[in-house]
């Protein structure tokens, strides 16, 4: 049986990721390690806990003796690195913090995979998860391709781009077998509400302002997180090493625009007269390095593995609004705290 370890396997993505892998891999062990930190939440697990090949570890991949002695212990075949601080405002605030997870983090990861690999990495693999933030900003055309040059402009995305060149290099300097991608947004299900999508769906429900940046006319383009694991499994079972993998949704929304889709979607799925929502709209002061505009060209893994996206942005952005509307229970437990009780219950 294989063993599998996914970091931040209980945050928004890695818990699709963790669901896909469980579910579909019987013949795998899924090794879930997240450190709990506000992002990380086991309630988007629930429905795997009880799996036979699945075991969550409570841990930090900042601490290098405990990785060490975790890939030791456990002589892990593969590692899908998901775990990572990730939210831009919060990186210029505390860039330190940035620093230590998503770079320290990911060379203790690096180096325990090196230790345990070394005498043979045959069907080994490394696979890092990054994010379409390293390229820097675009102007009104082009695209990030695999080989757009790096340009990162938040102390996140420099973190993030610190964090790439060490799994390359690992993979030049000791063979280490390693794939990396680099997506764009993700929205979907179990995503904390501090990203634009949840905590705007948040604030409408309890009828909070809507907090725009500066004019709104930065462009994101946006990945349905379901269709994200699905990518994440194909690069991770066909991609080739020492390969980079862009993945995107081939669509691309100004903020404004997506702001003003989501109030329409969420007045008609409250009941509420049209243009209500719309009122708490509320335009604050840009932040620092704010980029003007990612765009992901995705062509490389549909044209060599095949993958796309199942679903339009209004399709996923509909959806997701039906998740969170069928669980405020799980909205309000992850503003207030109340998982950390479900967490010391479950496995105190």
């Amino acid at each position: 049986m294989k063993k599998i370890l996914i970091t931040g396997g209980a945050g928004f993505i890695g818990s699709h990721v963790v669901r896909r892998f469980v579910q579909n891999y019987p013949d795998y062990h899924i090794y879930n390690l997240d450190a709990l930190t506000y992002a990380g939440n086991l309630e988007n697990i629930t429905d795997i806990e009880q799996c036979d090949n699945y075991t969550f570890i409570k841990g930090d991949i900042v601490d290098a003796e405990f990785i060490q002695s975790l890939f030791q212990q456990h002589q892990f075949d593969g590692v899908i690195h998901l775990a990572a601080e990730s939210h831009v405002d919060r990186s210029i605030t505390d860039p330190l913090a940035f620093v230590r997870t998503n770079v320290i983090g990911t060379m203790n990861l690096l180096n325990a995979a090196k230790t345990i690999w070394k005498d043979n990495a045959d069907g080994k693999r490394f696979y890092h998860v990054s994010t379409d933030e390293v390229y820097g900003t675009l102007g009104a055309t082009g695209l990030f391709t695999e080989t757009t040059p790096y340009d990162p402009n938040s102390p996140y995305s420099a973190s993030k781009a610190s964090s790439d060149h060490f799994v390359r290099a690992y993979g030049e300097t000791y063979g280490l077998p390693y794939v990396i991608t680099n997506c764009s947004n993700n929205y979907g299900p179990n995503h904390f509400p501090e990203k634009l999508i949840p905590l705007f769906i948040n604030n409408i429900i309890n009828n909070k302002p809507l907090p725009v940046y500066g004019d709104g006319k930065y462009t994101r383009d946006w990945l349905f997180v379901k269709d994200h694991a699905v990518a994440i499994d194909l690069v991770f079972h066909q991609g080739k090493n020492h390969e980079t993998y862009n993945i995107g949704g081939f669509n691309e929304w100004q903020n404004i625009d997506l702001v003003k889709l989501l109030c329409a979607k969420m007045d008609e799925k409250l009941g509420r007269t049209p243009g209500t929502s719309a009122q708490l709209i509320t335009y604050v002061k840009d932040r620092p390095g704010h980029d003007l505009r990612y765009a992901i060209d995705a062509t490389k893994i549909n044209r060599e593995l095949g993958w796309q996206p199942s679903v339009t942005f209004e399709e996923g952005l509909s959806q997701t609004i039906d998740w969170y509307l069928a669980n405020e229970d799980w909205l309000k437990n992850v503003t207030s705290g109340a998982y950390t009780k479900y967490y010391e219950q479950q496995y105190s």
